[in-house]
C-alpha cells in the first residue's frame, strides 16, 4: 500500500476576503477519496485555520500580532475541520484532527508517540488532517510554515511521496508573477544552491510559505528517499494524474539512500543545544573516514547542554559539518576537550564513553 502526504496551503483553501473556499475543499476531498478507493493511505497537512478565523473576526488583512494570530487560529480551526468533515463525509470517509508543535518532533518520546498515533489512524482508514497548533505555539506561527511541517510529517509516517499543492504550476526559472517569460522547471535531479536561489523567498498574503519554503521542504523529504511534487492545487485531478505517471508541475527526484529514522530525527527534528568547533583532523575523520568524534578533536565548546542533547559540529571557519547526540555535558566536555580518551577518567573521575559523539548518533550535514 502506498502512503501519500498532501500539503494544502492557505492560498488554496482560503481567500483574504471570502474566507474558506468550501467548494475547493470538497473538490480536494473528492480526489483524495478516489485515491483511498485505489488503495492509497493519505495524510493531509492543512493550513487555513488563521485565514478562516480572519473572516470570522472581521479582519481584512493577515494579522502580524502573535496574539491576534493565535485568536484567529482558535476561531478558524473549528471551521476548517468542519469543512473537511462535511466534504469527506460525502464520500463516506472519516477524518481526524491532529495538531502538532515543534516539540512533538524535537522530543524523541513525543515523536514516536505522534508516529504511532498517525499510523494507527491510517490502519483504520482514517484521513488525518494535520496542522500546527497555532493557538499555543507562538514560535511556530512566527517562524514556521506548513511546508516544513509537511516534510517532517512525510518522514514521520514514512511516506512514499509528498505532494505540495501550490497556487502556481510549480518551480520556475524566475518568478512568473514578475517575468512572463519564466519557464517551468518540470524535473529537479538535485536541489542545489541555484535551485534554492531561483525559488526566491516571498509568500502569500494569507499564508507563511512561498516557493522557497517548498523547495526547502522538498530538500528534507528527498533526503529520506521521498519523492516530491509541487503542482497547481486549484486544478482538479492533478494528484491522480501525477500518480499515474503524467507530468504536471515540478517533480523532485528522491535521493537513492534513506537515512535511518533515528538519524533522520537527529538531523531534522532534534533541537541543537550547543556547538562544537573541531580541528582539521576531526573534520577529516568525520567526513572522510566515517569515524566517531573524540574529545581530542574538539577545539571549543559553545552553549550549555547535558548528556543526550543534540549539538552541531563546525569546522574552524564556522561551517556546519555534522550534528549528533552528545555523550558528555558541556561542563565536562570543556574539561576533556583536546585530551586523549585515556585521560578522560583521570580528569572527570569517570568515563561514560571514549567518544564525545558516537558515529551511530552522528549525521553529516
Amino acid at each position: 500500500m502506498k502512503r501519500l502526504v498532501v500539503k494544502i496551503g492557505s492560498n488554496i483553501l482560503a481567500d483574504e476576503k471570502e474566507g474558506l473556499n468550501t467548494k475547493r475543499i470538497f473538490s480536494i476531498a473528492s480526489d483524495i477519496a478516489e485515491l483511498k478507493d485505489e488503495g492509497y493511505e493519505v495524510v493531509i497537512v492543512s493550513s487555513g485555520a488563521v485565514a478562516a478565523g480572519m473572516r470570522k473576526l472581521g479582519l481584512k488583512h493577515k494579522p502580524r500580532d502573535i496574539k491576534l494570530k493565535q485568536a484567529a487560529a482558535a476561531v478558524g480551526q473549528s471551521s476548517l475541520m468542519w469543512a473537511y468533515e462535511r466534504s469527506f463525509g460525502e464520500f463516506h470517509a472519516t477524518v481526524a484532527q491532529v495538531l502538532l508543535t515543534r516539540e512533538d518532533f524535537s522530543d524523541r518520546k513525543r515523536y514516536i508517540n505522534s508516529k504511532n498515533t498517525l499510523l494507527e489512524l491510517l490502519s483504520y482508514g482514517v484521513v488525518p488532517i494535520v496542522n500546527e497548533n497555532d493557538t499555543v505555539a507562538t514560535e511556530e506561527i512566527k517562524f514556521g510554515d506548513n511546508d516544513n511541517l509537511a516534510a517532517l510529517v512525510s518522514v514521520l509516517v514514512e511516506a512514499d511521496r509528498l505532494v505540495i499543492l501550490s497556487d502556481v504550476e510549480g518551480l520556475y526559472t524566475e518568478d512568473p508573477r514578475f517575468n512572463p517569460r519564466a519557464e517551468l522547471i518540470s524535473f529537479v535531479e538535485e536541489i542545489t544552491v541555484d535551485i534554492e536561489r531561483r525559488s526566491g523567498r516571498a509568500g502569500s498574503s494569507v499564508g507563511t510559505g512561498g516557493m522557497y519554503s517548498k523547495v526547502l521542504a522538498a530538500k528534507k523529504a528527498v533526503s529520506h528517499c521521498i519523492a516530491v511534487n509541487v503542482i497547481n492545487g486549484k486544478k482538479k485531478g492533478l494528484i491522480r494524474a501525477i500518480l499515474s505517471g503524467k507530468q504536471h508541475g515540478t517533480f523532485f527526484k528522491p535521493a537513492p539512500c534513506r537515512l535511518s529514522h533515528r538519524k533522520g530525527w537527529i538531523a531534522y527534528n532534534s533541537r541543537s543545544k550547543g556547538t562544537l568547533v573541531l580541528d582539521e583532523g576531526a573534520v577529516k575523520a568525520l567526513t572522510g573516514m566515517g569515524k566517531s568524534l573524540l574529545p581530542s578533536g574538539i577545539i571549543s565548546v559553545e552553549g550549555e547542554f547535558e548528556l543526550g542533547d543534540a549539538v552541531n559540529c563546525t569546522d574552524l571557519k564556522g561551517g556546519r559539518i555534522a550534528k549528533g547526540i552528545i555523550n558528555y555535558s558541556s561542563s565536562d566536555l570543556r574539561k576533556i576537550m583536546g585530551k586523549k580518551t585515556s585521560e578522560i577518567e583521570k580528569v572527570l573521575g569517570y568515563k561514560y564513553s571514549d567518544e564525545a559523539i558516537h558515529r551511530d548518533n552522528l549525521v553529516l550535514l
